[in-house]
This record gives structure tokens, C-alpha cells and sequence, in this order.
């Protein structure tokens, strides 16, 4: 057996993590202003209140989203959660009614057309949520 295929072995059996669910933890200034967003906005679906602090939505395939107060806010200049769509050109309109402004760009080897951008095997969109937090919606091709 060589070295890579004794880590792939080794990775598999690892307990627990490859059926693990998933929460993505977003940092949120305002609590109440970002739970409204998630909700009313983006139509997640919430499952509520948590002990600590955290307010929790059930999003697709078990995965949930959490978001937990931080007076200063999130610093991230990356996307923090990617929402895998059907049809990408009918979210951003239905996004767009609900007031969601999406990010352009205009960089080498990255350009948004129709606020779109063709990556590989996706086309993806990016905006931003009410506390500052990258969002992407993509499609994969």
C-alpha cells in the first residue's frame, strides 16, 4: 500500500466525521437584525434559540446555520457560506424583490456579468448579509 492510498484508507475510517452534520457558525453584530435577515430575507428555515446565545436555522441535508453574537462583527473577506441553487438567474431576481444587493466584479481571471461569475463547473453569485458576511449562491454546471 502506498502513502496515499494508506491516508485515503485511514481518512474513511475516521468515526463519525464523514456522516457528521454540518453547522456553519456566522458572527452577527446584531442578533435580532440578522435573525429578521436569515428568516424574512433568504427564507431559511429557523429552529431557534440556543442556551448560549446562538440563534440556529435548519437549511438542506440536515446542514444548519448559526449565528452567534460579536459586538465587533465579522472581519472575513472570503465567503462564509455558499447556498447550492437550481437555477441561479431565477434566485438573484427572487433575491433582488426581497432588496438583496449583489456584489460585482471586475478583476483578472474574475468577472461578474448579470452579477454572475463562471467558475470551472459553477456559475456563482456573491452578496453580503445585514452584519457583513460574504454569501454566495452557486450553480453547478
Amino acid at each position: 500500500m502506498n502513502a496515499t492510498t494508506q491516508t485515503r484508507t485511514e481518512t474513511n475510517h475516521l468515526p463519525g466525521l464523514a456522516q457528521a452534520a454540518v453547522t456553519t457558525l456566522l458572527p452577527v453584530r446584531d442578533i435580532d437584525r440578522a435573525r429578521d435577515y436569515y428568516a424574512r430575507v433568504l427564507g431559511l428555515v429557523p429552529e431557534g434559540a440556543r442556551p448560549d446565545g446562538k440563534f440556529v436555522f435548519r437549511c438542506g441535508n440536515g446542514a444548519l446555520l448559526a449565528l452567534f453574537p460579536k459586538p465587533e462583527g465579522t472581519k472575513a473577506e472570503h465567503t462564509a457560506v455558499s447556498f447550492e441553487v437550481p437555477d441561479i438567474s431565477a434566485t438573484i431576481r427572487a433575491l433582488k424583490t426581497r432588496g438583496v444587493s449583489f456584489h460585482d466584479y471586475d478583476l483578472p481571471g474574475f468577472r461578474t456579468e448579470g452579477h454572475v461569475c463562471v467558475l470551472g463547473s459553477e456559475k456563482a453569485a456573491w452578496f453580503s448579509d445585514t452584519e457583513g458576511n460574504i454569501l454566495c449562491i452557486h450553480q453547478d454546471l
